[in-house]
């Protein structure tokens, strides 16, 4: 089996929550190699793209009607996205760091490696 056809099947069985949490591994990840290597401006925007679109999926999907996610937490991650939209035109123009979106990504990964009181019993 290839590996684009593990990963293909990988995702499919992937909960939802681990899916979120290695697509943010994974873009962090490059926002840490381009800090590493010096990048900056427009040498940044393929990874600063990516963690933009990423957020963006996350505030329209809390969002959307019908998501079960608590108000106060959907606002606070729809928040968090506008932030990460504003800080990442910032970071392009050199007004300011890459670490700012990393941190902010390190601490949702940590929450996302977390299982809910709920299910904490259970597993």
């Amino acid at each position: 089996m290839s590996l684009t056809a593990y990963r293909r099947t990988n995702s499919m069985t992937e909960a939802p929550r681990a899916a979120e949490r290695r697509l943010m591994t994974e873009i962090t990840a490059e926002m840490i190699a381009a800090r590493d290597t010096e990048r900056r401006g427009q040498a940044l925007i393929e990874p600063l793209h990516r963690n933009r679109e990423l957020w963006g999926v996350f505030s329209a999907t809390c969002g959307a009607q019908g998501n079960e996610l608590p108000m106060p937490l959907r606002a606070s991650i729809i928040s968090l996205a506008l932030w990460v939209d504003r800080y990442t035109t910032d970071v392009v123009a050199g007004r300011e760091p890459i670490d700012g979106l990393i941190s902010v990504n390190m601490a949702i990964i940590d929450g996302l490696g977390t299982l809910p009181p709920q299910n904490a019993a259970a597993g």
